[in-house]
């Protein structure tokens, strides 16, 4: 087991974070008090009537205590107990120019006759298991991000979020569950924080204390630091797969139907605008990866983001990414000035990670204006809040038009909005494919093409539905006629 293995004790702890239904129990709280039936013996709960089942879980979650953060132990604290001894007298015989220059295996071989030199001053005598856990700490410490290192190489994590020094946790397979990391203190991590942030040009302190920024694999790392966060320092990281995720795989998971998979594959192949609308950690930028594998590779692709985390499957691709201010408050580059340059660039499409303000308008110009394929994302909880989110995010510009010319100019742009959710037992689902007809009068009217329907939840809690193609006549389907799909189009919305 690694330094930064599970802890003894903490295979059975419980996940927190989404919502799952918890097992019957016996027991009433103060709110909620226990309904005056019959007791029923402890082999068959599942006798319950789905009403009584549902208070007997809210007496359980309103009568459970809370939990407190374990403090490291064992084999992990003992580690870093020594590393605390060994580092200071390490650094002082390291020349810190000299190690930047080094990969991480090849520190590590620099490093290990320092160590037993340092370990044999201290009279402190570790076994080979002790030792090789000891070199992977300290060159994490002056090379990587310390005890996130561990998480981040763990492929089956894809969010990690670090509440201060000593709690943290991870996403692993859409639950979340505490790790068995913690920080030395709160120095420790603002310390690794600020390393985060300059490695891509970004700065966090007190005066400018929230950051975004991204890691050398792409990965988005959002930073907050005091007075803000009231914890101390508080990093968000959303990882993403190291192998392209296709529309195909997204299939093989359940996130949508056959029929669902075709029809997006032909409105990316046939230059649709595309607005994909969901929640936070809904999915949103891996559908956009997903669909940017169908762009024919001769098109020149533009991405604009506030921090660069697509990872087109494209050749001819160019990212680009905004600038915050100075300490002056000068030189600050926004979405809306990248839209702007970037028509200047020959783009075929025009692809924004996130829309979250005035940019939307230079967008729709984008999508108006000859650049078909564009492809957006933004936050919304239905297709239709989506578009009035559109019309809101630009009236929050200086453009001085009626709000009824902002829902035509919408309504001529955008083709399809697909809506991502997360559901409650941790699965991503494609819930909705709208596609945007035109004006009646001042509403946009849309019609809908594939709609996800939720039938129950099994014993586990995993939801259970059906993915229906709704049967309608698709309005985009000249649009596909153009590129050679109608058909193959046709036969997957009916």
């Amino acid at each position: 087991m690694s330094a930064f293995g599970r802890r003894p004790g903490t295979a059975g702890r419980p996940a927190f974070g989404v919502a799952k239904p918890m097992q019957g129990g016996a027991g009433g709280g103060g709110q909620f008090p226990a309904f005056d039936t019959a007791p029923l013996p402890e082999a068959a709960p599942s006798s319950l009537s789905p009403e009584l089942e549902a208070m007997e879980r809210l007496n359980q979650r309103s009568t459970a205590e809370a939990m407190e953060p374990e403090k490291a132990q064992g084999f992990e604290a003992s580690v870093h107990k020594i590393k605390e001894q060994v580092l200071p007298r390490l650094l002082e015989r390291v020349d810190p120019e000299a190690a930047a220059t080094l990969s991480k295996d090849e520190l590590t071989e620099e490093f290990r006759p320092i160590i037993l030199e340092v370990l044999a001053e201290l009279r402190i005598t570790l076994n080979r298991r002790e030792q090789f856990a000891l070199e992977k700490v300290l060159v994490d410490e002056l090379l990587g991000f310390g005890p996130l290192e561990e998480l981040l190489s763990d492929p089956d994590i894809s969010d990690i979020m670090v509440n201060g020094p000593y709690q943290t946790y991870i996403e692993r397979k859409g639950q979340l569950v505490i790790a068995p990391i913690q920080f030395r203190d709160e120095q420790h991590l603002f310390q690794i924080a600020q390393r985060i942030c300059n490695m891509v040009g970004r700065r966090v302190d007190q005066t400018t204390p929230l950051a975004d920024a991204r890691l050398k694999d792409g990965s988005r790392v959002n930073v907050i630091v005091p007075p803000l966060s009231l914890r101390g320092t508080a990093i968000s990281i959303r990882k993403f797969s190291a192998k392209p995720i296709t529309l195909d795989m997204l299939c093989q998971w359940g996130a949508m139907s056959q029929k669902m998979c075709t029809a997006l594959k032909i409105a990316g192949a046939s230059r649709f605008n595309i607005v994909i609308s969901g929640g936070t950690g809904s999915g949103k930028t891996t559908m956009l990866n997903a669909l940017s594998k169908m762009i024919d590779p001769g098109e020149r692709v533009l991405t604009i983001e506030d921090a660069a985390e697509l990872r087109l499957q494209q050749p001819h691709w160019l990212p680009l990414e905004t600038r915050p201010a100075n300490l002056e408050g000068n030189g600050a580059i926004h979405m809306g000035d990248l839209v702007k340059n970037a028509l200047r660039m020959r783009p075929d499409r025009i692809i924004m990670g996130e829309v979250r303000g005035a940019e939307c308008f230079d967008l729709l110009a984008a999508m108006n204006t000859g650049h078909d394929g564009s492809m957006c994302t933004l936050h919304s909880n239905s297709p239709r809040e989506c578009l009035g989110r559109m019309e809101n995010m630009v009236l929050m510009g200086d453009v001085k038009i009626p709000k009824e010319a902002i829902s035509k100019q919408i309504a001529d742009s955008v083709d399809l909005v697909i809506q991502i959710k997360r559901l409650r037992d941790g699965s991503r689902r494609v819930t909705n494919v709208t596609e945007v007809i035109g004006m009646e009068g001042d509403v946009i009217v849309t019609q809908e093409l594939f709609k996800f329907e939720y039938q129950d939840e099994d014993k586990d809690g995993k939801i259970i539905g059906e993915y229906r193609a709704m049967g309608l006549r698709p309005y985009t389907l000249e649009k596909a006629r153009q590129f050679g799909f109608d058909q193959p189009y046709l036969e997957a919305c009916l």
